[in-house]
């Protein structure tokens, strides 16, 4: 199974990516969230992680083709397969409806906010709320990501302020207060080594 592929941006039209790698050419297939953030990069290298899977309908009598779907991080990967994961959300309905970002997209299923998830091409009103009901327990993390992967230090940043966001919803805040308590502290500036630290500053920034 090819898990990432990693050359030269040959071409990119409105749902797909050729990425020539050694002596071949390979066809990508990429939401439309991943190609925005790559569009820059037409004759630069790129590295996208991939997912595969088989389009075709053999039970009438056609053939089996193997597609690559691709993405800039193991969340954006992980997000999409969980979003196929979802009855009635096949592959190609799912690179269809992700025009947005993840983070838009798992706000919005966390909120249970059927309209905004309605907004997405193919998603329709029932299979919106499936997807709510399937997934918005399981929506924290990707609500809390960026669109490309950070450097070290960054990274290690972001992952403090995730766990400080599940610390708050586990101590009752809603999610939405919480994620505006976790946006004021990214907004300060302030850099912290632990969730420890950020709730501390959080007590002391509403005690003034």
């Amino acid at each position: 199974m090819i898990t990432r592929i990693t050359g030269r941006l040959v071409q990119l039209t409105t749902t797909a990516a050729t990425i020539a790698a050694g002596a071949f050419e390979y066809e990508v297939f990429v939401p439309e969230f991943v190609r925005r953030q790559i569009q820059g990069s037409i004759g630069q290298d790129v590295s996208l992680k991939t997912i595969e899977y088989l389009e075709g309908n053999p039970q009438k009598g056609g053939r089996m083709t193997p597609r690559l779907i691709g993405f800039l991080n193991d969340a954006e990967r992980e997000f999409f397969e969980a979003i196929c994961s979802v009855d009635g959300v096949g592959v190609k309905t799912a690179l269809r409806a992700m025009v947005r970002p993840v983070r838009e997209v798992a706000t919005a299923i966390e909120e249970q906010n059927v309209k905004e998830l309605t907004a997405l091409p193919g998603i329709g009103g029932a299979t919106a709320e499936r997807i709510v009901a399937k997934l918005r327990r399981k929506m924290a993390k990707f609500a809390l990501m960026v669109a490309r992967d950070l450097p070290p230090d960054q990274m290690a940043q972001h992952t403090v302020m995730q766990d400080a966001y599940e610390a708050l919803v586990g101590l009752g805040h809603s999610t939405a207060e919480a994620r505006q308590k976790i946006d004021e502290m990214l907004e300060s500036g302030k850099k912290f080594k632990s969730v420890e630290d950020v709730l501390v500053e959080l007590y002391q920034k509403e005690r003034k």
